[in-house]
């Protein structure tokens, strides 16, 4: 007899209503049938599928939770379940729609000019215009206050000079969203432009050789006397509040989106260990092994728990930056314990790439980093706890 699927088990699935289950399985049926079959080949290649852009695009994921300017104007928790499914298949392909749709298209929703709105929304939703986000430096990662990326007043507009680092979607993107100070000694800002790839002094970099996210755009940004016209600064944000605000609105997809992770390294083993016989018993018979996917079925129960609350909250205009944290830092570490548990399951066939496994695990590694280490995390949460600060 087949064991029931994990989610229904435990009537995680019930949560969603009709609209939701609607959007999960388009994202799905994509995902799994267009782009599963390609996505071992573009790791090996360290290659993201540009072609494929367009129908990511249409499947309305790209800004999904902003309303107008031909964005699907999702709920919330139809938002989380797509990252769910697209990182099912791969991290690198949740990545591009959660930089294009948090952290690019979110801020000119909220802080842009409506000639920018205009502009940039209705092509970044059907995947026509795609942008970057350059907050991140090669000397400030977790202390983004400390960038020495600057932004100089002229007639005009600004002048800006520095270099942005880990960059996803930069080699690919025509439009990044670069955060700059402006201003000299005590008086200083942050402000945020959008830095065209056909403006002077700008260039795009890819960076190569890496063992994480092979199937995602990673590069640079390199600003050198860049002119950016006052109609490409955003009016509405001055100071941290606009990076970090965009940070928040990624944090909750990436929480949601490694859930989708976990679930296929943990229905990758559990699949296996019905099938794999030692001792003529399938593993799965055995209690170390039902252990191990004993913990990784709880961790996958409680983080979906967590991430429901989540998008209630906001739905309801109550989430707090903190207990984005939480759940950005508590799911992350919980799908990477899966994945490196999965892995065991499958003993050494685990390290091979025509099962999902270690390329989740190569991947999480990363995701495990970006939009805040998990340290960074721990003492956000921390000081939300005590009101004491801990960052030194």
């Amino acid at each position: 007899m087949e064991p029931a699927a994990l989610l229904d088990q435990f009537a995680i699935e019930s949560l969603w209503t009709e609209e939701q289950r609607m959007v999960r399985d388009a994202v799905r049926a994509f995902s799994r049938r267009t782009y599963e079959p390609r996505v071992r080949q573009c790791f090996r290649d360290e290659v993201f599928p540009d072609d494929l852009v367009p129908q990511i695009g249409a499947l309305g994921v790209l800004g999904a939770n902003l309303q107008g300017y031909g964005c699907a104007g999702m709920d919330s928790t139809s938002y989380g379940l797509a990252m769910r499914e697209l990182e099912y298949v791969d991290s690198g392909l949740r990545s591009f729609a959660s930089v294009q749709g948090a952290l690019v298209m979110y801020p000119i929703h909220a802080y842009g000019s409506e000639a920018q709105k205009t502009r940039f929304l209705p092509s970044m939703a059907r995947g026509e215009v795609i942008g970057c986000f350059g907050l991140t430096e090669p000397g400030s990662g977790s202390d983004p206050a400390s960038m020495r990326t600057r932004a100089r007043r002229v007639d005009g507009g600004y002048v800006l000079d520095g270099a942005k680092m880990w960059i996803t979607n930069s080699p690919i993107a025509q439009v990044a969203l670069v955060w700059a100070k402006v201003g000299d000694g005590d008086h200083t800002s942050v402000r945020g432009f959008l830095v065209e790839r056909s403006f002077d002094g700008v260039q795009m970099p890819k960076i190569s050789h890496k063992l994480s996210l092979r199937a995602s755009w990673t590069g640079e940004i390199v600003l050198e006397k860049c002119f950016v016209p006052d109609d490409n600064v955003l009016p509405g944000v001055e100071g941290m509040k606009g990076p970090l605000s965009c940070l928040t609105q990624a944090r909750f997809g990436i929480a949601w989106g490694v859930l989708g992770a976990a679930l296929c390294c943990y229905e990758t083993a559990l699949r296996y260990a019905r099938e794999r016989k030692q001792f003529d018993t399938p593993i799965g018979a055995f209690q170390l092994t039902q252990e191990k996917l004993v913990e990784m079925a709880a961790k996958i129960v409680q983080g979906h728990l967590l991430v429901h609350h989540l998008a209630a909250l906001k739905e309801a205009g109550r989430l707090t930056p903190t207990q984005v944290s939480l759940a950005k830092r508590e799911n992350c570490r919980a799908a990477l314990e899966i994945a490196r548990s999965a892995r065991s399951v499958l003993g050494g066939a685990g390290i091979l790439d025509d099962v999902p496994i270690q390329r989740h695990s190569m991947n999480l590694e990363s995701v495990f980093t970006y939009e805040g280490t998990h340290e960074v995390h721990t003492l956000a949460i921390g000081r939300a706890l005590t009101g004491l600060d801990a960052f030194r």
